[in-house]
């Protein structure tokens, strides 16, 4: 009775929201040509390397932070055992262009299955996985019930619960609760999420805490940061002219980082800024917002040869997969998602680039990290605006300071690697031998 009422109202909920679903592809696009594969549905090719035989681990990932965790498992997976494939299935289009960039020759991409029963039974008689691994918290309740009835194990690995979702998951214990305790074993990355997990009704003996994968993730790229310092030069931004940047930038951010831009200007006009948003299609906001303070703009989308531009000009760097490249170029960073809006965005990145990172008061999607790196002193957080500002102007008026803080960074974030070939060993223990 409860998981027919549950999907009486997910099919509600879906037909409700349709519309808003139809809007959204229209304005992001990617996944409008596979939109087939939320039924459990596959174009002929896909079904047919599906069906080949081959024996493959499904991996389910988000968005792009998820399936950046998921490319890591996966490299990870087949060090340990080469003759091993993958099924990679994501959520978003940007988690499918980020996924496209992780698969191997043998491995399939899918959109995942909405969590509808014959959608779910079409997606798993395809897939017919070895084993199924989430990435994070996307636990749909059909989809586990469903592949572990086929007697694959179930993993759930860098698992949080953020503060917005605790609540939730707290109150529908009696609905979690039975998910949580089909997974095999769940790998959490934080004494905190443990115990929520714990709170949403998972056996305590499901759960190891080993500390999150995505210090593993993040890799310096040293021909994007080659190249992408050619493309500077070019415009006029000169080798040994310091870099603010702005790394995943929401709305109201990049007005911030303007205003810290022209104050630190006055104190030394051979600075230079990079805003990287978070979303590329709200770019055109970004540039209106540089243009209103007043500030010539170079948009890296639509100047692929750039003309040198004047001493103040500032870049928005709305192309896809670079932003690790540019860490590596910057100097003082601000981290977005972290001032105004919730969550956070990843700091890791720049931290192991050596960079001086600086964050708002909004971290909460990276509590393991943040504890870790504060500790480390390796880190600044601005307990509001104003403290940010604060932060960003002190370590540009002193780059002994910020190169100070960027190399206890970098050792911060080396120190934190592992995880994830532990984890990877543990998955493969589970598994078939052939």
């Amino acid at each position: 009775m409860k998981w027919t009422l549950y999907n009486l109202l997910f099919a509600v909920a879906y037909v409700a929201l349709m519309p808003k679903f139809l809007v959204h592809m229209a304005r992001r696009g990617g996944y409008a040509n596979r939109f087939a594969d939320r039924f459990g549905r596959y174009p002929r090719d896909v079904a047919e390397r599906l069906g080949d035989g081959r024996p493959r681990v499904w991996i389910h990932a988000v968005s792009v932070g998820e399936v950046a965790v998921a490319g890591q498992l996966m490299d990870e997976l087949r060090r340990q055992r080469p003759d091993i494939a993958f099924v990679l299935s994501v959520t978003s289009s940007t988690g499918w262009t980020q996924a496209q960039r992780q698969i191997g020759a043998d491995d399939v991409l899918i959109y995942g299955p909405l969590d509808y029963p014959g959608c779910v039974r079409r997606a798993v008689r395809a897939v017919a996985p070895l084993a199924y691994v989430i990435t994070e918290t996307e636990l749909w309740p059909n989809v586990i019930r469903q592949t572990a009835r086929r007697g694959a194990p179930v993993f759930l690995v860098n698992a949080r619960i953020s503060d917005r979702s605790a609540p939730g998951y707290r109150r529908l214990r009696c609905w979690f609760g039975p998910v949580l305790n089909l997974l095999t074993r769940i790998y959490a990355q934080s004494d905190l999420d443990a115990r929520r997990l714990e709170e949403a009704g998972c056996d305590a003996g499901r759960i190891a805490v080993t500390g999150t994968m995505k210090f593993d993730v993040a890799h310096r790229v040293p021909e994007k940061e080659a190249a992408l310092r050619a493309y500077l030069t070019a415009a006029g931004f000169s080798p040994d002219a310091p870099i603010l940047l702005g790394g995943s930038t929401w709305p109201g951010e990049d007005a911030f980082l303007l205003a810290v831009y022209r104050k630190a200007l006055a104190k030394n006009p051979r600075l230079r800024l990079i805003l990287v948003p978070r979303h590329f299609e709200k770019a055109d906001d970004v540039e209106m917002a540089v243009r209103t303070a007043g500030f010539p703009c170079l948009r890296k989308s639509r100047a692929q040869n750039p003309e040198r531009q004047p001493q103040d000009a500032v870049l928005v760097a709305d192309t896809t997969g670079e932003l690790m490249g540019f860490y590596g170029l910057a100097d003082v960073v601000f981290v977005g998602k972290s001032l105004f809006e919730a969550g956070g965005q990843n700091m890791i990145e720049p931290c192991l680039c050596g960079c001086a990172t600086v964050v708002g008061p909004h971290t909460e999607n990276f509590r393991p990290v943040m504890s870790d790196l504060l500790a480390q002193d390796a880190v600044l957080q601005g307990a509001d605006p104003a403290a940010t500002e604060a932060h960003l102007l002190a370590l540009l008026a002193d780059p002994g300071t910020a190169k100070a803080l960027g190399v206890r960074a970098s050792a911060a974030v080396e120190g934190r690697r592992g995880v994830t070939p532990r984890i990877a060993a543990e998955i493969l223990r589970a598994l078939p031998s052939a």
